[in-house]
C-alpha cells in the first residue's frame, strides 16, 4: 500500500463557508437535532485496496484541528454576522471521528456520519475532499505542472473578465488536491482583479484576503422538511434564515424541491428581502426567465436581483448563460470543478447528502432532494414519489 502524507486538512476552516452559516443556525434553532449522512459515489469509481485504512487515518487526524486566533479574528472582521457566542463555540469544536463509519467491500466504499446535526454539519465538504485526494494519491495518478495549473487558471479567469461577469471559487469538494486548490487561489488572486470576487473556502478565503461567499445548503430545507412537512419546508426554511441572519447572507437556494415548487412560496416578501436566488441544476436558461417572471409578477425589477449559477460550470457555459442574461437580471458565478480539478486526470463525481434527519421530540425521518435535474434526486424511491404527491410535482 503507498504511504500516504498525512494532515491532508491542516485547518478548521477547511470548508465551504455555507457549512459555517448554517451551523450558527443549527446552534440556534434546533440544537438537539440529529442527522445522518451518505456517501453517494456517482461516477462509479473504483477505489483501490486500503482505501478505508488511509481514509480512516485521515479522518482520525482531524480530531487534531481547532480555530487559532487569528482564525477567529479573521471571521470576526469579515462575517460580522457570526456571533460572538457562536465563535466561541467553534473555538472550542472539536471533530469526533467516531461520527463517521468507513467500510470497504471490495472496489468500493461505504460512508456514514451520524450525531447530532450541530456537530456533524462540517463534516461532509472535508470528507469529500479528503476522497479525492486520497484517491488521485493511491491511484498514483500523474497531475500537470504548477506552471500549467497557475497558467490555466490565469487564461480562465481572464476571458470571464472579458466576458465583463464577477465570479467566485466554489471548488473545495471534488478539488484534485489541498495543493493544486491553493494554487488556483493563487493565480485567481494575482490576476483575477475585476471579475474574481471570493471562494466558497474559507480557509483559503483568509489565506489570500479575499471574501468568503456562500449561504445555506439543500440540508437547510431537507431537515426542515422532516421537521415541517414538505409543503412548508421552503417556507419555513426562509423563514428561520431570515431570524437568524437579519437580512445579511440573502441568496436563497431553489431547487431543494424544484424550483417551480420554491417560486410558490417565495411571496413578495421573501422576494424583496432576499438579493436573489442561486441557480445548481437544470436548464440555466429556463432557470433564467422563471426568475425574471418572478419578479415581473411581483412587481420587482430583476435587474435588482442576482442569480447566483453555480451547476458544473465551464467557460462554453457562462459565455451563454451570461450573453442570455445581459441587461435582463443581474447574475454571479461559482464555478468548482472546473477550477480546482482540472489538473489531469478525469474529475470525480461523487456527493455526500444527509439521508435522514431526527428533529427534537421527533423521530427519524428520510429526507430527499427533488432538484430541477431528476438525475440529481437523492433518498428512497418511496419517500422521494411521497414528496412528488404532495407537492404535486409531475
Amino acid at each position: 500500500m503507498q504511504t500516504i502524507p498525512s494532515a491532508l486538512i491542516s485547518s478548521i476552516l477547511d470548508n465551504d463557508f455555507y457549512k459555517i452559516t448554517m451551523q450558527q443556525g443549527v446552534i440556534r434553532l434546533f440544537p438537539a437535532a440529529k442527522a445522518r449522512y451518505k456517501f453517494i459515489n456517482r461516477g462509479k469509481h473504483v477505489f483501490p485496496d486500503g482505501f478505508s485504512v488511509a481514509l480512516r487515518k485521515a479522518v482520525n487526524e482531524m480530531a487534531l484541528l481547532k480555530l487559532s486566533k487569528e482564525e477567529k479574528q479573521f471571521l470576526a472582521v469579515n462575517c460580522p454576522y457570526l456571533d460572538p457566542v457562536y465563535l466561541d463555540f467553534l473555538e472550542g469544536y472539536r471533530f469526533n471521528p467516531e461520527e463517521v463509519h468507513i467500510e470497504q467491500q471490495g472496489d468500493q466504499l461505504s460512508v456514514h456520519i451520524e450525531g447530532l446535526w450541530y456537530r456533524t454539519i462540517l463534516w461532509e465538504v472535508p470528507l469529500m475532499s479528503l476522497i479525492c485526494e486520497l484517491f488521485y494519491t493511491m491511484n498514483h495518478s500523474e497531475r500537470i505542472s504548477k506552471e500549467a495549473i497557475i497558467s490555466r487558471t490565469r487564461e480562465k479567469i481572464e476571458k470571464y473578465r472579458e466576458l465583463g461577469i464577477t465570479v467566485a471559487e466554489f471548488g473545495t469538494r471534488r478539488r484534485y488536491s489541498y495543493q493544486v486548490h491553493r494554487l488556483v487561489l493563487q493565480a485567481l488572486s494575482e490576476y483575477g482583479t475585476g471579475s474574481f470576487i471570493g471562494t466558497s473556502n474559507v480557509h483559503m478565503a483568509m489565506l489570500h484576503q479575499t471574501k468568503p461567499i456562500g449561504t445555506h445548503a439543500h440540508e437547510w430545507f431537507m431537515f426542515h422538511a422532516a421537521y415541517y412537512g414538505f409543503k412548508m419546508a421552503n417556507a419555513m426554511g426562509l423563514e428561520h434564515w431570515v431570524q437568524v441572519f437579519r437580512g445579511d447572507l440573502g441568496i436563497a437556494l431553489s431547487d431543494t424541491y424544484t424550483t417551480d415548487v420554491f417560486f410558490r412560496q417565495f411571496d413578495k416578501m421573501f422576494s424583496k428581502l432576499f438579493d436573489g436566488v442561486r441557480h445548481d441544476s437544470g436548464d440555466p436558461l429556463e432557470f433564467a426567465n422563471k426568475v425574471i417572471a418572478h419578479y415581473q409578477h411581483m412587481g420587482i425589477d430583476p435587474r435588482s436581483k442576482t442569480i447566483i449559477f453555480s451547476d458544473g460550470l465551464d467557460y462554453e457555459k457562462v459565455e451563454r448563460i451570461a450573453e442570455y442574461c445581459r441587461n435582463r437580471v443581474g447574475m454571479s458565478f461559482g464555478i468548482g470543478t472546473n477550477f480546482t480539478n482540472d489538473a489531469g486526470p478525469k474529475a470525480m463525481n461523487i456527493v455526500i447528502k444527509m439521508t435522514e434527519a431526527h428533529p427534537k421530540d421527533g423521530e427519524w425521518t428520510e429526507v430527499v432532494k427533488l432538484s430541477d435535474e431528476p438525475g440529481k434526486h437523492t433518498g428512497t424511491e418511496a419517500t422521494i414519489n411521497l414528496a412528488k404527491v404532495i407537492l404535486n410535482i409531475p
